[in-house]
């Protein structure tokens, strides 16, 4: 692409940014909760459960409907785990028990669920040892099987080349997906490690053992990486199909080259050729459910702009649910194309949402939405998630829909007028003909019923009614009740005319 087209690009894509984009029924809005900056390390448990109730109690009233909370960070446990420690993360000492009998991820799986959010465990797969860590306990897999890993500067890295990691984190992965009902399993962008320095990652004779027919490290890298990413993913779709799993690569796939026309228009650390990760085969093999590149430059960035990777991202996400990874704190510290007395928030979530290809946000961390930076939480939820938001469905899913529901009716009460309903029967054995939700809408007399308006929706709820707002009984409304399953696909409407 010439600079003159380039800029022409560029030039479209602020202005268009200028326009409020209209918030969309189906919505990815999710936020990363994480361990490794030690926010939770070494908290007494009955204080850091209240800190993250108090979290999500305000990431809930902005609206965010997807958590990814870290519950591996080095070869360790956020959670009761049988395999590995304890983590230093949580306790301040690897393989230390907390000073309460409980486990975080189920608390957060409680917790999420009673606020209508998923909740994705998230681990980061090939990370030991980080360069804080100093004690490794006896049963950390370092201790048990030392030959597997390779250090790299100040890390120690499960070795990608072999199989039995592979399959090591393989039974992690099958072992919190068999034992907790989490909506989605996640992995960030940490494969092979980010290039230090030009210091080689001593796998040169695992290469020369057992190269499998390449003559090329690098593709024999990525090839390393795309079996890993294909086994757990068929791990976590055999245990339990309806688990979405999704990755968060480096913003960055690949620049565009005269050897590679397909990149994008920038000039930084690349998946492919630096952390040899092969994002759009993945795609193309329909491994992924959904995927977040941390697009977390701003626009303006002479390396990586962020409005030229949306763009990039959003035609290449094939059919793959494609979300946006965005940086708040740098978002805040950007200035607006537009109106420079304004940081990049909306005019990067503007962006998104006239992409096509993209269907949704996650914010990093979610403790910087909390904390409101910049009006960062208060913009959320007065302008871009004004209304609640269904989950985007996967194409890479099972597509089953619950059927609808039955006796839809208007009841007085001592408590005045309350919607009732019947969920259809179902069969048990078929997990995605269960309602788990129910999304009812409202309407005036005689509008048109638009069940895309998320305007309409009144509430999504797991209880089988909902209290009416009484006046004098001389408003005509009309109700619309759907069934949601676990995936959210939704069943026909069943409608009901009330006068309130």
């Amino acid at each position: 692409m010439n600079k003159f087209r380039l800029f022409s690009t560029i030039t479209l894509l602020l202005t268009i940014s200028t326009l409020f984009a209209a918030a969309p029924k189906r919505e990815f809005r999710g936020a990363w909760i994480q361990a490794v900056n030690g926010q939770f390390q070494g908290i007494p448990t009955a204080e850091l459960k209240q800190t993250l109730i108090s979290q999500l109690d305000s990431l809930e009233k902005a609206r965010i409907n997807a958590v990814l909370f870290q519950v591996r960070v080095e070869g360790d446990a956020l959670y009761k785990s049988s395999i590995e420690p304890w983590s230093k993360y949580l306790t301040g000492k690897q393989g230390v028990a907390p000073d309460e009998d409980w486990d975080p991820l189920q608390f957060m799986i409680d917790e999420c669920h009673k606020r209508d959010m998923e909740l994705h465990a998230w681990i980061n797969p090939f990370r030991a040892k980080t360069a804080s860590t100093t004690e490794i306990s006896e049963m950390h897999p370092m201790s048990k099987y030392p030959e597997r890993f390779i250090n790299y500067g100040k890390l120690t890295l499960f070795n990608p080349a072999l199989q039995e990691n592979s399959d090591y984190i393989c039974q992690i992965a099958a072992d919190i997906v068999r034992r907790y009902d989490i909506d989605g399993f996640h992995m960030d962008d940490y494969f092979y490690p980010y290039p230090e320095n030009g210091m080689e990652f001593e796998d040169g004779e695992y290469f020369k053992k057992d190269n499998r027919g390449f003559t090329d490290k690098s593709d024999w890298r990525r090839d390393n990486v795309n079996r890993f990413i294909e086994q757990i993913r068929d791990t976590i779709k055999t245990i339990k199909p309806w688990v979405k799993f999704g990755i968060s690569p480096f913003g960055i796939y690949r620049n565009s080259s005269p050897s590679y026309h397909n990149g994008s228009l920038t000039n930084g650390l690349e998946n492919y050729s630096g952390l040899y990760a092969d994002i759009l085969y993945w795609i193309e093999k329909g491994w992924m459910d959904y995927c977040i590149p941390q697009v977390y430059w701003n626009t303006g960035n002479k390396n990586a702009d962020y409005s030229v990777l949306t763009k990039w991202w959003s035609e290449n996400a094939g059919g793959c649910l494609m979300y946006i990874g965005q940086d708040v704190d740098r978002t805040i510290d950007g200035k607006d194309p537009n109106n420079r007395s304004m940081h990049q928030q909306r005019h990067k979530l503007n962006l998104e949402r006239i992409m096509p290809g993209l269907q949704g946000n996650c914010f990093w961390y979610a403790k910087a939405v909390v904390d409101n930076v910049g009006d960062y939480r208060t913009i959320l939820t007065e302008e871009y998630h004004q209304y609640p938001a269904l989950q985007p469905i996967a194409t890479t899913m099972p597509q089953d829909t619950p059927s609808k529901v039955r006796k839809v009716m208007c009841l007085e009460t001592t408590d005045g007028p309350v919607l009732f309903w019947t969920p259809s029967k179902y069969n048990k054995k078929k997990v995605f003909e269960k309602p788990t939700k129910y999304v009812i809408y409202r309407f005036d007399k005689g509008e048109n019923i638009n069940l895309e308006d998320p305007s309409k929706i009144v509430t999504i709820t797991d209880r089988l009614f909902i209290n009416l707002p009484y006046r004098d009984g001389s408003t005509e409304y009309t109700y619309v009740v759907t069934a949601l399953n676990r995936l959210q696909l939704e069943s026909a409407p069943v409608k009901c005319k009330v006068s309130l």
